[in-house]
């Protein structure tokens, strides 16, 4: 089992881009990559949980490669990561926390993307988005916050 946790504050400008689906918004996510925070919390879990570090050892900020990098490529190199190291992915629950915009009508098309992304089914990927209640940065549409659970098999 593996988990991870992402935060990117929010800036004026859209889209917004959560899970590798671009959203209509008047916001987007600010960070060194794309500051996609859910492909970032996906990426520590499934590392995690093969004991391999977390994003920030294998993509650090520090690096000018990794300036404005799409996530989905961050993913990548960590699901092959995980597959070189002995494991397959068994299944991937997700939080999405963001006060605005709703992420439901998205959710869909999220849990399909991140299938794609790590080469399971849509049926072993689970996204839930929760609001921050107006409490805190989440809850004054100051940032979003993602996190995720994974788990792994032996090949």
């Amino acid at each position: 089992m593996g988990i991870g946790h992402d935060t990117h504050r929010l800036a004026d400008g859209g889209p917004l881009r959560v899970g590798g689906v671009d959203i209509p918004h008047t916001q987007h996510l600010v960070g060194h990559s794309d500051a996609d925070v859910l492909l970032h919390a996906v990426t520590d879990a499934l590392l995690g949980a093969a004991g391999l570090g977390d994003i920030g050892q294998w993509f650090p900020d520090s690096e000018p490669a990794n300036r404005g990098r799409d996530s989905a490529e961050m993913l990548a190199v960590a699901r092959r990561k995980v597959e070189e190291a002995g494991f397959q992915l068994g299944n991937v629950d997700c939080i999405v926390f963001a006060q605005e915009p709703k992420l439901s009508p998205y959710k869909d098309d999220i849990r399909r993307r991140l299938a794609t992304l790590l080469g399971i089914g849509v049926d072993c990927v689970s996204v839930k988005a929760k609001t921050g209640e107006h409490v805190g940065p989440v809850g004054r549409q100051e940032a979003i916050s993602a996190e995720c659970v994974v788990s792994l098999e032996p090949c």
